[in-house]
């Protein structure tokens, strides 16, 4: 797995100085890239360790209610447990579409525009 940076996309062309990262970063169009990021991750991050956090609450300190049988063997604890994986493959999913859909477009228009592609 490859660690460093790839060269921009247009052999010999000149990196872009520390200058202008800066004043990409400042602009507007960076800005609504950060802001769409920020307000898909965070509030999901939030609610999936909410959710995490409730499970172990109710493991540590609600045994009856996760020890309720559902169907056969099967208890809460493993329904809520495998729940658990779920949400975090739906998540995954989710975010891919999003970022797809939203935020690599808006990447690769400012990137374009650092390699002198636009």
């Amino acid at each position: 797995m490859a660690t460093e940076t790839p060269p921009p996309a247009t052999p010999g062309a000149p990196l872009p100085s520390t200058e202008e990262f800066v004043d990409v970063q400042h602009s507007a169009e960076f800005g609504e890239l950060r802001r769409a990021h920020r307000s898909f991750a965070f509030p999901l991050t939030i609610a999936f360790t909410a959710w995490y956090l409730l499970y172990v609450l109710l493991s540590n300190y609600a045994g009856g209610f996760m020890g309720t049988k559902v169907a056969g063997n099967i208890n809460v604890a493993l329904v809520l447990g495998l729940a658990q994986f779920l949400t975090t493959f739906l998540i995954a999913w989710w975010y891919a579409r999003h970022a797809a859909a939203k935020l690599d477009p808006k990447a690769e228009a400012i990137k374009s525009r650092m390699e002198g592609g636009a």
